[in-house]
């Protein structure tokens, strides 16, 4: 029986190519593979830091966007913040000129030593120089107590519109931090176009005895 056995192992091994083995550990086959696992290892796959860009961002504007790689972005973000400035630039400019010439009118109305003064170089007096364009007296427009009215709206206006541009700028900048927050959460989310919803009909089977009924089956295919 054993020279049975041993006549069957000596077919086998006769019928196998005599280089399999030395091909199932060809060292150059593998070292490459090696070789390969240990590039793709090395590889850091690039995520964002969604704590570290709010820090950053809110230290500096824009660089949540940066550390994000998101730089076609930072136009827009900058864009925004020099509109916001302009705006409150603009806005508390006027406020203050409003303001100035409003308190003055008052003084101007209470005051006769002061209205005296005003009267012998009105150029240089803060309610004439802010007379709007193509008017160059207080009579010319309404007189004195229409105009006293006019510089307190404007005033009012241009505060309200102040106030509004800086509540505006705040807005704007706690934005830019949620945006580079969203964007660093979301970096690697599969938004291509491999997502697909099929719906298809199907048939419902029921339990305890109850017909089967027809129905409509809603897959969502991520690839």
């Amino acid at each position: 029986m054993s020279a049975g056995v041993h006549a069957q192992v000596d077919s086998i091994k006769n019928q196998l190519p005599k280089d399999s083995v030395a091909r199932l550990y060809d060292k150059s086959t593998v070292k490459k593979v090696v070789e390969q696992v240990d590039d793709t290892l090395s590889k850091k796959v690039f995520k964002p830091n969604p704590l570290k860009n709010v820090w950053m961002g809110a230290i500096i504007p824009g660089y949540g966007q940066i550390l994000n790689k998101k730089y076609w972005k930072l136009p827009i973000v900058y864009g925004g913040f020099l509109g916001c400035a302009y705006a409150v630039t603009w806005n508390s400019g006027q406020t203050q000129s409003y303001k100035k010439a409003y308190f003055d009118i008052l003084r101007y109305n209470a005051d006769p030593s002061y209205a005296k003064s005003v009267d012998k170089n009105p150029k240089n007096v803060s309610f004439y120089q802010i007379l709007p364009k193509g008017y160059t007296t207080i009579e010319s427009v309404g007189g004195i107590t229409q105009y006293t009215t006019n510089l307190q709206s404007g005033y009012n206006f241009y505060r309200r519109y102040r106030d509004l541009s800086i509540i505006i700028t705040i807005a704007y900048y706690a934005l830019t931090i949620v945006d580079a927050y969203v964007d660093a959460q979301l970096y690697d989310f599969d938004i291509s176009p491999n997502l697909s919803m099929h719906v298809s009909p199907a048939l419902m089977e029921n339990k305890y005895g109850v017909n089967n009924t027809v129905g409509l089956q809603c897959s969502i295919s991520l690839k």
